[in-house]
């Protein structure tokens, strides 16, 4: 397969998650007391299941009623469907070779998937979510990575890092309308909840790429750390969470405000920061630390690590279930995709999610 920007400079470090269960998740929030916690404490956040997938886990989306997670097998060239009520796998979807990101339209009906690799690489596969099955492939730029959707549904922005450029989508018609050159290895990209701006990680030279979606020009560049991977942007569209998985300045999440696309923090995560995803409610960011197998938990009123969750070997995608109460974490070298369940406490009460999802509108991120 031909992994291609900081993908390809990952190692393979081989295992398989145990599949996890926990007994007392019958009921789907349950309250407990906790002496002693204070007005917004939180509670530790649970890997509550493990689901094996297809071979090589990359991307993760989460349709907006929080039905169903599409998961991208990037060495098989598939994409698992998983119903979120029970966590098992209903449905595999053969799409192109090399499937890196993926993406759901706002109204559920159309998941956008990238195939990266050599062959039937270099292309976009558009599913219809009534029957899983492919209904389109639209050919883009050299090595297609991330993939995010407006959120109007009616276009799509596809990194391709390859060759510093940016595939706009119309989606009534499945056709490339624009091509943006951006950065050096653009591989994440988030659309603000406006749809104005879209933010682009340029993994090879430690830059965000700003969009103006109306003319599809680039407006500014944000230096940020060594390697930025993955970015999504606050529900609020205040701030955009970049991960930076580079040597040197790597390891960390840097802040940018949107108002003036300055960097405004920078958070010390895991070894090799991934994907990033942001609670619906904007409270909390997740973020995959692929060379540790662990998922930081930054509380975004600080910007500081409130959580260390162990999930399994090399997790690098990450989405949050519409209504907050779950993480759908891939494990590449597992084969597997870990779901955390989120707790919130409020004063002394925390709320343990458990093992059920509700719907809502979801949060992107790098490969979801």
């Amino acid at each position: 397969m031909n992994q291609h920007t900081t993908v390809r400079g990952y190692r393979r470090v081989g295992g398989r998650a145990a599949r996890l269960t926990l007994a007392a998740a019958a009921t789907a929030a349950m309250v407990l007391g906790i002496a002693g916690m204070g007005a917004g404490a939180a509670a530790a956040d649970t890997v509550i299941d493990t689901v094996p997938v297809g071979n090589a886990p990359f991307g993760v989306a989460i349709t907006p009623d929080g039905s169903h997670a599409y998961v991208t097998n990037s060495d098989d060239g598939t994409v698992s469907v998983i119903e979120t009520a029970g966590n098992t796998v209903v449905d595999t979807v053969t799409v192109g070779n090399g499937p890196v990101g993926v993406a759901v339209t706002p109204d559920g009906s159309f998941v956008y998937v990238t195939n990266g690799g050599a062959g039937f690489g270099d292309s976009v596969s558009v599913i219809e979510t009534a029957g899983n099955t492919v209904v389109d492939t639209v050919t883009v730029g050299n090595g297609p990575s991330a993939v995010a959707v407006t959120p109007d549904g009616t276009r799509v922005y596809v990194t391709n890092a390859s060759d510093g450029t940016v595939s706009v989508i119309e989606t009534a018609g499945n056709t490339v309308v624009d091509t943006v050159t951006v950065g050096n290895g653009p591989t994440g990209v988030a659309v603000t909840p406006d749809g104005s701006h879209a933010y682009v990680t340029n993994s090879f030279d430690g830059t965000v790429s700003v969009i103006e979606t109306a003319g599809n020009t680039v407006v500014d560049t944000v230096t940020v750390g060594n390697g930025p991977v993955g970015v999504a942007v606050t529900p609020d569209g205040s701030h955009a969470y970049v991960t930076n998985g580079g040597a040197g300045f790597g390891d960390s999440v840097s802040v940018i405000e949107t108002a003036g696309n300055t960097v405004v923090d920078t958070v010390t995560v895991g070894n090799g920061p991934s994907a990033v995803a942001v609670t619906p409610d904007g409270t909390r960011v997740y973020v995959t630390n692929a060379s540790d197998g662990t998922v930081s938990v930054i509380e975004t009123a600080g910007n500081t690590v409130i959580e260390t969750v162990a999930v399994g070997t090399f997790p690098f995608g990450v989405a949050v279930t519409p209504d907050g109460s779950h993480a759908y974490v891939t494990n590449r070298d597992g084969n597997t995709v870990s779901v955390i369940a989120i707790e919130k406490c409020t004063g002394s009460l925390c709320f343990d999610f458990g093992s059920g999802t509700g719907s809502g509108t979801g949060s992107g991120s790098f490969f979801s």
